[in-house]
């Protein structure tokens, strides 16, 4: 068992956005240019795979032009002191290529893809294999979708994203709107007590025991690491 104090990251677009990944909330951002129910939810899939699949290719295409940013490596150093888990709502891999340990997809993740017909069977894709259709067929023949949790959809990791946030001794949100649910929900499930950090240019109203930081997130996860560093005496 670990020793250090557990540090809890929640993560948003704005943690990415500053790798050059494509935000969908902010002005020019994706819903501007794709009606979010043709791409986003289970009836759009249903109803039009192909426009859902292209999506998510070009989405994975771009994703391979964007390196982890200071933010997220600033997390990484903070498992020096801290035992960090990292809640995501954001679908890309740059926590894991950034080096972060411990780390809970929320919305699904773009570079992997399931089965249609048994929501266990998932596959990485790399880069010589980015695209999929619905002709795409897996090892046992089943047709494959996104591993993405489209509006319409359960958060199938939540319950657990809140098992850590309740066990957190610090907790800190990185880059959200706070718009978002379930995912805004988790500020209620923090321990009374338990210092609250949150780090966001336009940071959303919060009460007023967390500590707002309002910067993007690579200044605001500097700052953190010098709030949060242990000071020797």
């Amino acid at each position: 068992m670990s020793t250090k104090p557990k540090l809890v990251i929640s993560s948003g677009a704005g943690i990415s956005a500053e790798s050059g990944v494509s935000t969908f909330r902010d002005a020019g951002g994706l819903w501007e240019n794709y009606p979010v129910m043709d791409v986003c939810s289970a009836d759009g899939f249903a109803r039009n795979p192909a426009l859902v699949h292209q999506f998510y290719n070009e989405r994975r295409k771009a994703l391979l032009g964007c390196k982890p940013n200071a933010a997220h490596k600033g997390l990484v150093e903070l498992e020096k002191w801290y035992d960090v888990y990292v809640i995501t709502q954001n679908v890309d891999d740059l926590h894991e290529r950034a080096g972060s340990s411990k780390i809970l997809h929320l919305h699904g993740e773009l570079m992997k893809v399931r089965s249609t017909r048994d929501d266990t069977h998932i596959y990485t894709l790399d880069e010589e294999h980015l695209e999929t259709s619905p002709e795409t067929r897996d090892k046992y023949g089943d047709p494959v979708r996104p591993h993405i949790v489209f509006f319409q959809e359960a958060v199938p990791n939540i319950e657990r994203a809140i098992e850590w946030t309740e066990q957190a001794d610090i907790f800190a949100v990185i880059g959200t709107s706070l718009a978002v649910y379930p995912a805004a929900g988790l500020l209620n499930y923090v321990r009374p007590g338990v210092p609250v950090y949150y780090i966001d240019p336009r940071p959303a109203p919060v009460p007023g025991n967390v500590h707002v930081i309002s910067d993007p997130a690579t200044v605001g996860v500097a700052k953190l690491i010098e709030l949060l560093r242990p000071h020797e005496m």
